[in-house]
């Protein structure tokens, strides 16, 4: 089982923030319902942490409030291609380190949370716009998956 005892303190950041950023990433993609986002993903944490699983790695992303360095973004589109990439780094570093099975829990995740924070607020009578389901397929594309 791999966990954060196998990654470097600056690696398992990068790890943490993958689900974070996806959730930031989603949330940014419209204006309006960032309480009712943060509150989306603040409780796929929490019941995250619930779920005590089989995979140490997921139980130990999930085992601390979400996280994020908000400071090198200065504008939405630098907020994404940040998050995007945290993303895409955060993949590497589980293929060199965790199993197969570790990484699609992982996937699973970070695609669930960014659904759940789409989901949080409806746009237009649709529980996610058309900007929140872009940005889910790019966050997906990060993913490998």
């Amino acid at each position: 089982m791999t966990g954060k005892a196998d990654f470097s303190e600056d690696e398992w950041k990068v790890v943490g923030e993958g689900p974070t950023s996806a959730g930031m990433i989603v949330s940014s993609a419209e204006r309006g319902g960032s309480f009712r986002e943060a509150f989306a993903m603040a409780k796929a944490f929490a019941e995250a942490r619930q779920e005590h699983g089989d995979s140490q790695l997921l139980d130990e992303v999930v085992s601390h409030k979400p996280v994020m360095d908000r400071t090198r973004s200065h504008s939405v589109e630098e907020l994404k291609q940040h998050g995007l990439q945290n993303i895409r780094d955060a993949i590497v570093l589980l293929e060199q380190k965790a199993t197969t099975e570790e990484i699609a829990d992982y996937r699973r995740f970070v695609i669930s949370l960014a659904n759940r924070v789409a989901g949080a607020k409806t746009e237009g009578g649709e529980p996610e716009s058309e900007a929140e389901k872009a940005a889910i397929s790019e966050i997906t594309v990060a993913l490998g998956s």
